[in-house]
């Protein structure tokens, strides 16, 4: 008879999850005894980078994956990128070791004291089988949970003595929907509030990108003569960003993303909330006159914004739709963006140099993962991005997700056979939250490139303090860091880009490497404005 793990095993394989990222501990080893040939193990140091690398991998491949925590301790390390995993929309299957059965009611060591409620409320799902014989079918059930929309994590809490009972006839693998289309009522009503708008504006996000929907994007702001703003803080770009019609990203802050809409009487926001703010500069939400149409696939999304009717659809079928109803628009186009002065010349050089020279040698087919916050809008100033699927971030905002991140997009990569260039800018604070993540793809041998600017700082929180004027805020420096050293530590190439002048090659010798490559350049330690 067939045991739950050998079961199992045959399920994952039937649904193409034989990438399974983790750090192993005691109470997963009975799972991963005698791993099978045909799975890879991609071994993290820790649980957040493991994490983080199964989200990017998942996000770059479009498919579910599979992340294996240890019990409670790894969990709670793993759970600052399982929050980004949700704000990401990312189908994560998040399996986890519990202590045997049999001993759980004395609550022994490494024990999970309450498995379902460890990882809420940043799951979509969770749960502990009650019998050893309900493993496999849990793990169909979290693979549905995943991928539908909103697409997010789910967890599984699985008792190490379970995996070798023996198994129930294996579950009915199943295959689900992971989009659905508009409601044609409202859909018509949004399609006429947009036809007869003065002055419409479009607000793209993530889900745009999700959906591979830039084409259609494109073609509605076309057909309405319409700006587009990417939303605030995307985590992912969703617009051509040399496109005629783009404008830039809107400040994440109630009075001044407000003002960037000035003079627009309709507001189509699709894929993305309303709105993703982050420091409370107060006002309205909107300009005077200005009515908001909302588009998503997440109930909750729609629920909790402050303004706006909404439409639950999913982002690239509801744009074709709209399409197929909007007449062309008798306006102009808009003017174009103005282009950004030329950057500066100091020594060392500001983001926005840095930056330029990056845009001035950036492959075409390049993917770019970014964790620098404080030069974030240097970034998106002075590198357009301009094919899908090209940009990731975290949408939480929480620390220790890009690098991670880059190396699970590079093994997607790699696996998928589209063999993309990624480079990652991680700044210098948030290159040691997830550290670790470096040595795995050394092993794996990917050609990942950490471009790093280094100011020896948290510039984005003082950034925040000089906005609410709290001074004197201890912890903000980070001198003594040899990032060089710890990068060979973990077996990397690194290449110190003190000239902008040497960036190119720098970045053509790493991409070309077998090895990842880190590239520190320091730049200015001047503070940027937070908006």
């Amino acid at each position: 008879m067939a045991t739950v793990r050998e079961t199992t095993y045959d399920l994952l394989r039937a649904l193409d999850l034989t990438t399974v990222f983790g750090n192993p501990g005691s109470t997963e080893e009975p799972f991963l005894q005698d791993f099978p040939a045909d799975f890879h193990y991609v071994h993290a140091l820790h649980e957040a980078s493991a994490v983080a690398m199964a989200d990017g991998y998942a996000q770059a491949t479009g498919r579910p994956a599979h992340v294996n925590l240890h019990t409670a301790p790894g969990t709670g390390n793993g759970m600052g990128n399982l929050v980004t995993a949700w704000h990401n929309r990312t189908p994560l299957i998040v399996s986890a070791g519990q202590q045997s059965r049999e001993m759980l009611l004395m609550e022994p060591r490494l024990a999970n004291r309450h498995p379902t409620e460890l990882p809420q409320p940043y799951v979509k799902w969770s749960h502990e089988p009650v019998r050893a014989q309900d493993v496999p079918a849990a793990f169909m059930r979290a693979y549905a949970t995943a991928a539908q929309p909103p697409s997010g994590p789910v967890y599984l809490s699985l008792p190490l003595d379970d995996w070798h009972q023996p198994a129930d006839p294996p579950p009915q693998v199943r295959t689900v929907s992971t989009r659905f289309a508009p409601d044609p009522r409202r859909l018509r009503e949004f399609a006429a509030l947009l036809a007869a708008a003065r002055d419409p504006v479009l607000v793209l996000g993530a889900a745009v990108d999700r959906a591979a929907a830039w084409p259609v994007a494109a073609a509605v702001a076309e057909r309405l003569a319409a700006p587009v703003w990417s939303a605030p803080a995307p985590e992912r770009a969703a617009f051509p960003e040399h496109h005629p019609h783009y404008r830039g990203v809107l400040p994440y802050a109630i009075a001044p993303l407000a003002e960037k809409l000035t003079g627009h009487d309709v507001v189509l926001v699709v894929g993305a909330p309303v709105f993703r703010y982050y420091p409370h500069v107060p006002g309205d939400h909107l300009p005077p006159g200005a009515r908001l149409l909302h588009v998503t696939d997440d109930a909750d999304e729609a629920a909790r914004a402050p303004v706006g009717d909404s439409l639950l659809g999913d982002a690239g079928l509801t744009l074709a739709a709209l399409l197929d109803l909007l007449p062309a628009a008798d306006r102009p186009t808009p003017p174009p963006r103005p282009t950004p002065e030329p950057p500066g010349t100091g020594d060392p050089p500001d983001a926005d140099a840095l930056f330029a020279a990056l845009a001035a040698c950036w492959p075409a087919d390049g993917v770019l993962v970014q964790e620098s916050p404080s030069n974030l809008a240097a970034l998106r100033r002075r590198l357009p991005v301009t094919r899908p699927a090209s940009y990731f971030t975290m949408a939480s905002g929480g620390l220790g997700y890009g690098l991670p991140a880059a190396v699970g997009i590079a093994l997607a990569e790699r696996d998928t056979g589209r063999g993309r260039p990624v480079v990652a800018v991680i700044g210098d604070g948030s290159f040691h939250y997830s550290v670790q993540a470096l040595w795995t793809a050394a092993r794996l041998r990917l050609p990942v490139v950490v471009l790093v600017p280094v100011n020896q700082q948290y510039a984005i929180l003082k950034a925040f303090a000089e906005l609410k004027s709290t001074p004197g805020v201890p912890g903000l420096d980070l001198p003594g860091l040899d990032l060089t050293a710890i990068a060979r530590g973990y077996g990397c190439a690194t290449r110190v880009v003190d000239a902008l002048p040497d960036l190119a090659d720098a970045l053509t010798e790493a991409l070309r490497a077998d090895v990842p490559t880190v590239l520190p350049t320091p730049i200015s330690t001047t503070i940027p404005t937070l908006l």
